[in-house]
């Protein structure tokens, strides 16, 4: 007797906090505090020996096309997971329920075998439950089982439209601040052509990003481990860029209301706290010199004053990035190291190319694209206007 009460309050224990689970991930929107959690630990553990096995592939394409395929593939196991939780535990309950008045007494396979093809409601009728707790037992099991499906059918949807908001915009960067995506980079681009006074606009919508991705990772916590399209994306390297971007705004660039700037920085930092806590990742020891050091500080200034961008520059502005530097990039740091996900720098490398400027006559669009743009931003005597704009055709088709 007291084996089967054993038995049976461990199937009611392990099928309640199997569905306490599945409804806080799938169900519940906000993030729950409580530590222990299956989805927890399921998903650390799992991102752990994953990783692990990642850092034995070569850096580059390979490492990313195997780490890319967690996202999805967690999720398929956690679902089979759950299932299998739920069919075992009303496979003991049945076995429970019937095992002190039927006889002979029910074997323990033939119930998990019946919980199973009750959950997917298959019905074959082969096994039949001969009690009446095992009857009640097999209809909540049924209906458990007909709404688990539902919620899973349901649930993927969302959970790809979420992932394809946060993409949109950081695919949006690649023009705008290059492949992959600097600070100097977006800074430069919207000086050169007048635009500057744009990039409340920009940051703005950045603010909003920032606020939809705290919202949809807190309550979607895997969506983290969705990797983007390209290598050299990532959703972590946008809001370095963002972030970073904001930083220089808000110490030297004096061209640009600090305003936006700060309230885009306040929450770029709120969901790189949140983040971290979610993946339970603390800020590393890093230090920053090898992302900005002193002579690509310099090298830096160089640019902005080639771009035509007003950079107060000075020992003491480099100074206070540094210290405003020191807030966020061990954090950042931290994430990346956990994530796999690589940081971009401040500047943009030399040979470095966007995505747009790719394959067929890719080189020939950037330089139409720029000589265009800049002839919009240049305002010729009206007399010389006509001159101008011929030599700039010749120009291009040459």
């Amino acid at each position: 007797m007291i084996g089967i009460v054993t038995v049976a309050l461990v199937g009611f224990f392990l099928t309640a906090l199997t569905l306490q689970d599945a409804f806080e991930v799938m169900l519940l929107p906000r993030r729950v505090p409580r530590h222990l959690r299956f989805t927890s630990f399921y998903f650390r553990g799992s991102w752990h020996a994953w990783s692990r096995l990642a850092l034995r592939l070569p850096a580059g394409s390979e490492r990313e096309r195997f780490l890319s395929v967690f996202g999805a593939l967690s999720m398929v196991i956690l679902f089979a997971a759950w299932a299998s939780c739920l069919i075992l535990g009303f496979g003991l309950l049945e076995w429970a329920f019937q095992a002190g008045s039927v006889r002979p007494p029910p074997n323990l396979g033939e119930q998990l075998y019946m919980s199973g093809v009750t959950f997917f409601t298959l019905g074959f009728g082969d096994i039949v439950p001969h009690t009446a707790t095992a009857r009640a037992a097999a209809v909540i099991e049924a209906g458990t089982g007909f709404g688990f499906m539902a919620v899973v059918i349901g649930y993927l949807p969302v959970l790809y439209q979420l992932f394809s908001r946060r993409e949109a915009h950081v695919i949006q960067l690649d023009g705008r601040a290059g492949s992959p995506p600097t600070a100097a980079t977006l800074l430069c681009r919207h000086a050169e052509i007048g635009g500057l006074d744009k990039l409340d606009d920009l940051l703005r919508e950045w603010e909003i990003w920032g606020s939809e991705l705290l919202e949809s990772h807190l309550s979607y916590p895997m969506l983290v481990y969705y990797r983007s399209q390209h290598d050299n994306q990532s959703w972590l390297a946008a809001l370095a860029a963002i972030m970073d971007c904001c930083a220089l705004i808000l110490v030297g660039v004096e061209e640009s209301s600090p305003l936006q700037a700060r309230m885009t920085f306040t929450m770029a930092r709120q969901v790189m706290l949140e983040m971290s806590r979610s993946c339970n990742v603390g800020p590393s020891r890093y230090t920053g010199g090898d992302r900005l050091a002193h002579d690509a500080y310099l090298r830096l200034e160089e640019e902005f004053h080639e771009a035509g961008l007003t950079w107060r520059g000075g020992a003491a502005v480099e100074e206070t990035l540094a210290a405003l530097r020191a807030t966020y990039e061990p954090l950042l740091d931290g994430l990346a190291g956990y994530l796999l996900l690589p940081l971009p720098g401040w500047a943009a490398a030399e040979d470095a190319a966007d995505h747009w400027e790719r394959g067929h006559r890719g080189t020939i669009a950037r330089r139409l694209i720029e000589d265009l743009a800049r002839r919009t931003t240049l305002q010729p005597a009206p007399g010389a206007a006509r001159t101008r704009w011929r030599r700039l055709h010749a120009r291009l088709r040459d």
